[in-house]
């Protein structure tokens, strides 16, 4: 009898720690949103436009990155993500000392080097590397446990940027992510990844898998559903705090966030941002035990369906400090649960030998999603003065992404019915 593999694995811990730091920066970028449009005098649209492209960035990277690290090797690709993403952070802190008249411009190409940072230090290289590593019966838990990881990385990325910009400028905090991105490369040695992947998939080209992918119907529906999921994370990620800070009713003085330190919206803003990266470990170790056991497509139309639910509901009710709090508890359960169903789909139905090139493709609608949902976020908070238009258009996508995961024909490609 062959033995069961651990769950547990170098691969896997290495993975999770490199997910978790490049996740803590990643989500820390709206708690800057409004410091550095004060700093500068900008409208809102200009550094969520800089927050966008570096969305877009980090989604053409992603099928690049994947690529890259099945030609050359993970471990280069990791590297090369890691000096990019470093290289963005310092140019804009030193490019924008304060009291710098220098436009959005220049900030908002620099994106493009931390977006591709991300690429390489993100879902479809790690995922891809876990994937491969791991047996098949833990692969849909181990790539929900790397996911998990990088809500982890939420949880204290947002809150360290609030806490960090209490006592040094914003450009400081950048050169400070800089030189913590750069030290979780000593984590690489762990991720020594076996090719697991059957002899038909090893013969199989990169062009081969690609032509088929392009003319299955199945996949052009994975690529438009996952465009929903990139709307509302990147919105939320970039634009809550700030939200929160201006439509939310006052913290009591007497009640008990008051008691844990948390004195004003501003704070709740970062707060919420890390409640919901929280509620999603939860959420997506759970979405990965049920992916081993029931259907993906259906598990992810279910969670886009509940994430329209949570938003409706949430802008249809007064904003208060309580359902602030609510609101991230529920859609941080549903926040990442799509990645493992998704990156486990894509798997499942393509194979693992150029998982992290199909998956960064469809990753790629993600990013897209999340350049209009941040770019957008600001766009129309400039025109009509809040968010409330843009929070609609996300509940419609979200309901769009529920239908069209239905029609997926989830089996293997070539298998028959």
């Amino acid at each position: 009898m062959t033995p069961r593999m651990p769950l547990w694995t170098p691969v896997l811990i290495g993975g999770c720690l490199i997910i978790m730091m490049s996740f803590a920066i990643r989500a820390s970028f709206g708690v800057f949103q409004i410091p550095i449009a004060e700093d500068f005098g900008w409208l809102r649209a200009e550094f969520s436009l800089a927050i966008a492209i570096q969305n877009l960035a980090w989604g053409i990277g992603q099928p690049l990155f994947g690529a890259l690290a099945e030609k050359l090797g993970d471990r280069k690709a990791i590297i090369l993500g890691a000096v990019l993403y470093a290289a963005g952070l310092v140019a804009t802190a030193l490019l924008y000392p304060a009291g710098s008249t220098l436009g959005p411009g220049p900030m908002q190409w620099l994106e493009f080097s931390v977006g591709f940072g991300i690429a390489g230090t993100g879902f479809g290289v790690i995922l891809a590397v876990v994937g491969r590593a791991a047996s098949d019966a833990n692969r849909s838990m181990s790539l929900a446990i790397v996911t998990a990881a990088g809500s982890a990385g939420q949880v204290f990325g947002a809150p360290l940027a609030e806490l960090l910009l209490g006592v040094m400028p914003w450009q400081s905090v950048f050169l400070t992510f800089a030189g913590m991105i750069l030290a979780v490369l000593m984590v690489l040695p762990m991720l020594r990844s076996p090719a697991r992947a059957s002899r038909a998939e090893l013969e199989e080209s990169l062009g081969g898998i690609l032509k088929k992918a392009a003319r299955d119907p199945s996949f052009t529906l994975i690529f438009l559903g996952f465009f929903s999921c990139g709307y509302q994370l990147a919105f939320i990620t970039a634009h809550f705090p700030a939200l929160v800070t201006e439509m939310c009713g006052p913290i009591n003085p007497g009640g008990t966030l008051h008691a844990l330190g948390i004195t004003s919206t501003s704070a709740l803003g970062a707060v919420s941002i890390s409640l919901i990266g929280l509620a999603n470990i939860a959420g997506t170790i759970a979405a990965g035990w049920a992916g081993n056991r029931y259907s993906k497509k259906y598990l992810l139309a279910g969670i886009y369906l509940a994430r329209t639910v949570v938003a409706a509901a949430f802008i249809l009710t007064p904003i208060t400090p309580t359902t602030v709090l609510l609101f991230s508890a529920g859609m941080g359960a549903l926040w990442l649960a799509t990645v493992p169903l998704t990156s486990g789909l894509v798997a499942h139905i393509y194979g693992l030998r150029y998982m992290g090139t199909l998956y960064g493709i469809v990753f790629f609608s993600h990013q897209l999603g999340s350049f209009v949902g941040v770019w957008l976020g600001g766009r129309l908070y400039d025109v009509t003065g809040d968010y409330t238009l843009v929070w609609w258009i996300g509940v419609g996508v979200g309901a769009f992404s529920a239908i069209v995961h239905l029609p997926v024909r989830e089996r293997p490609l070539g298998q028959p019915a």
